[in-house]
């Protein structure tokens, strides 16, 4: 009987795996990883590794999650080391949470190593401070999956209200439905919003705009994406560095 790790890949850039994830990937007998992992950190794994693509995309899920369980349930009882590996970091909006529960329920030792999550590493790769004394106390991270028109969220939109800066995963394709309903419950139209797409990246790009206009003309947008509302945004002017370094680095 093997044993599972749920390993957090971080937001794209290799180095910034932990150390324990970059331990794990290199000793691992078989690698079950998602859509969005740098090709770049499977080059990591030893060479009788054996790599299986688990990925899902929105409207195309190549493979469902009960299937994902059913392979993490075959590997565990055939390998000695298992690694799940997810973007970003396994238990925010990566379902993480629901494999471990599935492990438990059958018995399968498991361990879960965090990554960097893209809601903050992204911004930060961009010059945006999610926090900003004066500016930013309190911040808050929703996803973007949710129809905003719904009758029945999920999602306590009233709250956001008061919230200095909303961080928005996965919310590319109801971007306008989104800035419409931030509108609706009395955030400014001229709040500030960056979309930074491929963050942490060489393929980083920046999107400015702000909710006005992005609730009724929204500029295009390629996932995968993170929203930042708020005027941290604005910080980005001054803080800008990682473009400098593309062609700088040694």
């Amino acid at each position: 009987m093997g044993k599972v790790y749920l390993v957090g890949a971080g937001p794209g850039d290799p180095e910034l795996l932990t150390l324990k994830a970059l331990r794990l990937i290199k000793s691992a007998d078989v690698i079950l990883y998602d859509r969005l992992i740098n090709q770049e950190i499977l080059l990591f794994a030893k060479p009788d590794c054996e790599l299986v693509y688990v990925g899902k995309e929105d409207g195309k899920h190549t493979i469902e999650q009960e299937k994902i369980n059913e392979l993490l349930l075959k590997y565990a009882h055939t390998r000695e080391v298992v690694v799940r590996l997810k973007g970003g970091d396994p238990f925010i909006f990566g379902r993480g949470g629901e494999e471990a529960l599935f492990l438990v329920e059958h018995g399968i030792e498991f361990e879960v190593v965090p990554g960097v999550s893209s809601f903050y590493s992204v911004p930060a790769y961009a010059g945006i401070p999610i926090t900003f004394r004066g500016i930013s106390s309190s911040f808050a991270v929703i996803t973007g999956h949710e129809d905003p028109r719904k009758e029945r969220s999920s999602i306590d939109w009233k709250s956001l209200k008061g919230i200095n800066t909303l961080i928005v995963l996965m919310g590319v394709s109801r971007r306008k439905e989104i800035a419409r309903r931030l509108i609706e419950i009395g955030r400014d139209p001229k709040e500030p919003v960056a979309f930074i797409e491929n963050g942490t990246t060489e393929r980083q790009r920046v999107i400015l705009t702000d909710l006005y206009e992005l609730s009724t003309n929204p500029p295009e947008v390629s996932p995968p994406a993170i929203m930042v509302v708020g005027s941290v945004v604005r910080l980005r002017e001054n803080l800008s560095w990682y473009e400098a370094t593309l062609h700088n680095t040694p």
